[in-house]
């Protein structure tokens, strides 16, 4: 009898064990990775079908959880589109502090904090949300991906510096997530921001030479031209890229052997697109269009491929619902959270109600006459993408000559570098005109040549000044050649588009279209090295 007593006690007490640890495994909040690269395009993954980029990381998250076929950055500058991630705000809604290299006021708080206070072990290793100022009141002292991870770093020489190429940054991004990891408290919920620099430029010349990749692999986009230069440029990148997919890789495996992979929801994506001519700095497709793939083993179906429109301000709302965190103390969100999208079983279009995205883009570099940009307001939706061109007066890749000299005074002279940064031997100067476009030997062969015949198309898609409207069927034209927008077969298209677009940035209080300084964003301080342009007519 009492054998039997003990039998049915020892089996009542080890179920309800049972229930309580299953139910406080429930209970757990989930634990966030949050990985961007820095300058690259929508299909540059090997997930992708690129074979000359190798992404097992990106591959794997891709896999096991949810791939996404239009993810839309907030805008094709780093900055304002780290800004509309943390904000969940469209970077025309953040005053400085969604402009390149401005200031970023402490009013302006980010969902990292959010989760701090939630109890989340917050930190991020590498590149956070800039280049901002950060600094004394009105500015937030720290930057808004939170507290910075970067100490362990690779010496250049020592047997331990494994690194791809010269250009690659000496931080350890790995060994930096070790050491966040190691000073959490058990059980505590973490979110970390994985910001690598890479493929941002510069880049080692020819570094894919020693990693077996070949020329032969490689696709160029139609607004490239297609020779050993472009090709060997892009491979440069492509090593970039795989530097940070291995950082990614030792994460994942490091969350799997402590035993936290299935509790963590893990976001890959990146900035904005590849640092090329008519790509990064660019409301073109290779410009805002970027790779995101997310999976949460616990939680989201897995093996699922969605085409529904994502934006960059859709990512703070999702990741608070998620996280069953409040966003007061923010400023008003204006993203959808796509926690639905996430939890559904289905693929393709999940949400049809989501049918629409906005981007936008002010300054990127110091590239014209008194820092001024070049506005423009962007809209995918369904198979086409609208631009809006605001001072279509202005050279888009920047103005084609500057004057001599820099920060704080041009030289005292007046004189000015030659046209196009064309020296007289022939050789481009990148730092001396177009420079919203990065320096690279891309940019180079295009502009020496640009009077060519064969390469002076090239020339005019990278620099050429644009009309005020464009429009492309990016399933037929996803490098963005053919113009519709002045085409009678798809007027009905664009003045739709354009309407639903100015409608929504009245609904954001965009300046450029509700004012009352329409021009307030050329007006914001630029913490970053200046350089200095001849006046031009639309300045007169």
């Amino acid at each position: 009898m009492k054998s039997s007593f003990y039998i049915l006690y020892t089996t009542i007490v080890l179920v309800l064990m049972l229930f309580s640890c299953s139910e406080e495994q429930a209970e757990r909040k989930p634990n966030i990775l949050f990985a961007i690269s820095d300058d690259q395009s929508f299909l540059h993954t090997s997930f992708a079908g690129r074979s000359w980029v190798q992404t097992p990381a990106f591959d794997q998250v891709a896999k096991n959880g949810i791939y996404f076929t239009n993810c839309y950055a907030g805008s094709p500058g780093c900055a304002p589109s780290r800004s509309s991630i943390v904000t969940g705000r469209y970077h025309w809604q953040n005053e400085q502090s969604g402009q390149h290299a401005s200031g970023w006021l402490k009013k302006y708080v980010p969902f990292i904090d959010m989760l701090a206070v939630n109890g989340y072990h917050t930190g991020r290793t590498g590149k956070g949300v800039g280049p901002f100022q950060y600094g004394e009141d009105p500015l937030r002292a720290e930057d808004a991906a939170g507290k910075a991870y970067n100490e362990i770093r690779y010496e250049e020489g020592s047997t331990e510096d494994e690194r791809f190429a010269s250009g690659i940054n000496s931080t350890n991004y790995f060994a930096n997530f070790q050491l966040f990891m190691e000073e959490r408290n058990e059980d505590e919920p973490f979110f970390f921001w994985y910001g690598a620099t890479e493929p941002h430029r510069d880049y080692e010349l020819d570094s894919w030479k020693r990693h077996g990749k070949s020329l032969a692999d490689v696709e160029v986009p139609e607004f490239l031209p297609d020779n050993d230069t472009v090709r060997g440029d892009l491979l440069d990148y492509a090593i970039e890229i795989e530097w940070f997919d291995l950082h990614l890789m030792r994460m994942i495996e490091h969350l799997e052997e402590i035993g936290e992979l299935e509790n963590t929801i893990i976001i890959v994506t990146a900035d904005n697109g590849m640092p090329f001519p008519r790509a990064k700095a660019n409301a073109y497709e290779y410009g805002v269009h970027v790779p995101l793939a997310i999976s949460y083993p616990k939680g989201f179906p897995t093996g699922r491929t969605v085409d529904d429109p994502i934006s960059f301000v859709d990512l703070a709302p999702t990741i608070l619902e998620l996280t069953q965190t409040s966003e007061e103390g923010m400023l008003p969100i204006f993203g959808k959270s796509i926690a639905n999208i996430l939890e559904s079983e289905k693929e393709g279009i999940v949400d049809e109600s989501k049918n629409y995205v906005l981007a936008g883009r002010e300054r990127h570099s110091a590239s014209r006459y008194m820092n001024a940009g070049y506005p423009q307001r962007v809209m995918r939706q369904g198979r086409f993408l609208y631009i809006w061109n605001m001072k279509p007066e202005r050279w888009p890749a920047g103005a084609p000559q500057r004057l001599v000299g820099g920060t704080p005074l041009p030289d005292s002279s007046g004189a000015v570098y030659p046209m196009y940064g064309i020296d007289s031997a022939g050789v481009h100067h990148s730092d001396w005109a177009f420079t919203d476009i990065d320096a690279c030997p891309t940019k180079s062969l295009i502009v020496e040549h640009y009077d060519e015949e064969g390469l002076k198309k090239y020339f005019e898609w990278a620099v050429g000044k644009r009309p005020e409207y464009e429009l492309f069927d990016i399933e037929k034209d996803p490098e963005c050649l053919t113009n519709l927008a002045q085409d009678p077969e798809f007027s009905g298209i664009k003045d739709q588009m354009d309407a639903l677009m100015v409608q929504d940035l009245r609904l954001t209080e965009d300046p450029r279209i509700v004012g009352p300084n329409k021009e307030i964003f050329d007006t914001y301080k630029r913490y970053s090295p200046m350089r200095e342009f001849p006046k031009p007519d639309w300045a007169l």
